[in-house]
């Protein structure tokens, strides 16, 4: 869960630059102007679901909000599982939490596009040598898992977005979004991490340069971070965002020279909210995506995107939304689109209500995050084990609580083509 209230204030901003020509890419989604088109060139509203809580599990989605990080949670797992099965659980959660039933009935109601977090661990291996650009090892599960979304993407003719939801090093202070280890050097104090990441978007656009399913590359998810005020931790009061610019600059210098058809999406500080001193970038296939939680859903609370909107030419599209109730889904919604706006839904699917899919908490799996909460005793290996990996069997799609509601609140009478099993 997005522990802020969102930065929505009126930003003033210095125009820094001229924009690029617009690059052109027949049959690719693409920024033009204020719209976001589709590769005939249409006017394309994205309408999509975010797979939070797959490859980045934050604690609020697992039952445990008070550890907040991935890396928290697997640690204490590990404590009373062992490492061996530890892996074990997360392998046979990457494989049931997401799969092609849920990318189908996505299709089914409606939706015509995925945004998928990234962790970054999912894609490096390890590095060797200082020249952290050429010296890395790759892991191939993370690229293999988007390959089969591709593929099932595909065969509904949906929609791609890839978000660099955890990046190296972690982008905020709000650890859980990013998996951020506050004992080890943040993407801003590292050069190694920063290069990393903008490695790993370089061999991203290398692998799918010519892959049309692919709307765009989110460079980087909800930066929270106060560059010149310590005590501003999300950044939202941030003025010159220099860090953030840079490394965006950086990032789409290395992505073009590899690849020029693919819309990127720039988020700002403060989750994704704070545009003070990153715009305009010099890339014209480029939109701007903010983030709406709990915000009240008025036509003044998205008027500062907007006016950014009209005044750098360039398209907008809410990449995150939701974690409220069904009838604010639906206002919402409505509030976007009649704007011209595209959304992402957040997410699919976890443990509690308030998504279209609901995975269930067995016995055993509540003996031991209750355990982990300081609430109960400590369970055995055995009881733990045996908990974990029926959460990982729950978590597909054939076994989660459908929420027919939810999926009717966003998609409403106008936009829903089909409906929830």
């Amino acid at each position: 869960m997005r522990h802020f209230l969102l930065f929505l204030a009126s930003l003033s901003i210095i125009c820094l630059g001229s924009f690029a020509p617009p690059a052109q890419a027949e049959g690719f989604v693409r920024a033009d102007h204020q719209r976001i088109v589709d590769g005939k060139g249409n006017p394309l509203i994205l309408r999509g679901l975010g797979l939070g809580g797959w490859m980045v599990q934050e604690g609020y989605m697992m039952g445990l909000a008070n550890l907040k990080a991935q890396h928290i949670i697997r640690n204490r797992i590990s404590e009373v599982i062992g490492e061996k099965r530890t892996e074990q659980f997360y392998r046979s959660w990457r494989e049931n939490a997401v799969t092609k039933a849920d990318i189908d009935a996505m299709a089914k109601w409606g939706f015509n596009s995925v945004r998928l977090p990234m962790h970054w661990n999912l894609f490096i291996e390890d590095k060797h040598g200082r020249n952290t650009s050429k010296n890395i090892v790759w892991n191939e599960e993370g690229f293999r898992r988007i390959d089969l979304l591709i593929r099932w993407l595909k065969a509904n003719d949906m929609y791609l977005i890839l978000d660099l939801h955890a990046a190296p090093g972690g982008q905020g202070h709000d650890i859980a979004i990013s998996d951020r280890n506050p004992n080890k050097p943040s993407l801003w104090h590292s050069d190694e991490n920063q290069a990393m990441m903008i490695a790993l978007w370089s061999e991203v656009a290398g692998r799918y340069k010519d892959e049309p399913t692919i709307a765009g590359y989110d460079l980087l998810n909800e930066p929270n971070w106060g560059f010149q005020d310590k005590k501003d931790k999300g950044g939202c009061r941030e003025t010159e965002n220099q860090p953030l610019r840079d490394i965006y600059r950086r990032t789409i210098s290395a992505i073009r020279a590899i690849d020029t058809k693919h819309m990127l999406i720039i988020e700002g500080n403060c989750w994704g909210n704070n545009y003070a001193g990153v715009l305009p970038i010099d890339d014209r296939n480029t939109a701007l995506s903010f983030h709406k939680y709990w915000t009240p859903t008025t036509q003044e609370s998205i008027e500062p995107f907007l006016k950014l909107r009209e005044q750098y030419d360039m398209p907008l599209w809410n990449g995150e939304s939701g974690e409220n109730n069904n009838e604010w889904y639906a206002r919402a919604v409505e509030l976007q689109e009649k704007n011209g706006i595209g959304w992402s839904w957040w997410p699919l699917k976890k443990m509690g209500a308030g998504n279209p899919l609901e995975i269930k908490a067995n016995a055993n799996y509540r003996r031991l995050i209750a355990y982990l909460r300081g609430e109960g005793k400590k369970p055995s290996a055995r009881t733990a084990f045996s908990g974990l990996m029926q959460l990982a069997t729950d978590s597909h799609y054939d076994r989660n609580i459908h929420h027919q509601a939810v999926v009717d609140a966003l998609m409403g009478p106008s936009r829903k083509s089909g409906t929830a099993e």
